[in-house]
């Protein structure tokens, strides 16, 4: 069985998070952390060697005392990140400490997933090397201009909307990583992957798997936490475990 080790970017600013005392990860949905949520999708899979949850050097202190009671009982390896998405993606993938065959890095800041569309993506990678989810675009598509005003419409034929988690073999994106001379730019991996020549295979997209930005996001992820489907049955279950979407 491949191993994969998992990254959970959560050291962005959340400057578009509005009307909240903290950043977006560390908010509650529905009386659980949103980080939570995000991380228990990933521990307790057996496919899944390590997950490794990447904060900002300004709230490691407060992030290990406030959550210290979750991390006692969640095998997680806990980093520091960086100026950007990318170079704290980076700073994950340094800290990783396991034989893991892949790397999986999905934002800390999406927590409606249910293990099927995790299965998807991942065997996607096993198969052609690296896969992301791709969400088909639906909405006309215009490109406007410095003032405006519409300067074209866009064909959406093949257009998606990139979805974490974006998962490649493991020394294909180490090399990548090595390579790429503009990390501040980057915002996601597939972006990296492109630039050095690898092909990235795109599974279909889940229309629930938001990423929480704004104060609008986390009020539709409450209710989509209540509509992920569930399955039957018990499993792995600890004091901040949530039985409805094993």
């Amino acid at each position: 069985m491949a191993k994969f080790a998992v990254i959970l970017p959560a050291a962005g600013q959340s400057s578009r998070f509005a009307g909240f005392r903290r950043k977006k990860p560390f908010v509650e949905l529905k009386g659980r952390p949103v980080w939570v949520r995000t991380a228990d999708h990933f521990v307790h899979r057996p496919d899944v060697c390590q997950t490794i949850l990447v904060v900002a050097p300004d709230d490691l202190d407060w992030f290990r005392e406030q959550f210290q009671a979750n991390l006692a009982f969640m095998d997680i390896t806990v980093v520091s990140g960086g100026a950007s998405r990318a170079e704290s993606v980076r700073n994950g993938i340094t800290a990783i400490n396991t034989d893991a065959d892949y790397i999986a890095v999905h934002d800390a800041a999406r927590p409606v997933l249910v293990p099927k569309w995790i299965d998807e993506v991942f065997a996607a990678a096993v198969k052609h090397g690296a896969a992301i989810p791709g969400l088909p675009v639906s909405s006309t598509v215009k490109k406007v201009s410095g003032d405006g005003t519409v300067e074209s419409t866009v064909d959406r034929t093949s257009l998606v909307l990139a979805q974490t988690p974006q998962v490649c073999r493991r020394s294909i994106l180490e090399k990548a990583f090595a390579a790429c001379r503009n990390l501040g730019r980057m915002t996601d991996e597939s972006s990296i992957l492109e630039l050095a020549g690898q092909k990235v295979h795109v599974v279909d997209g889940w229309p629930m798997n938001i990423k929480i930005t704004t104060a609008e996001d986390f009020r539709m992820a409450e209710q989509f936490i209540n509509a992920t489907p569930k399955s039957d049955g018990l499993k792995n279950l600890h004091p901040f475990a949530d039985e409805r979407f094993l």
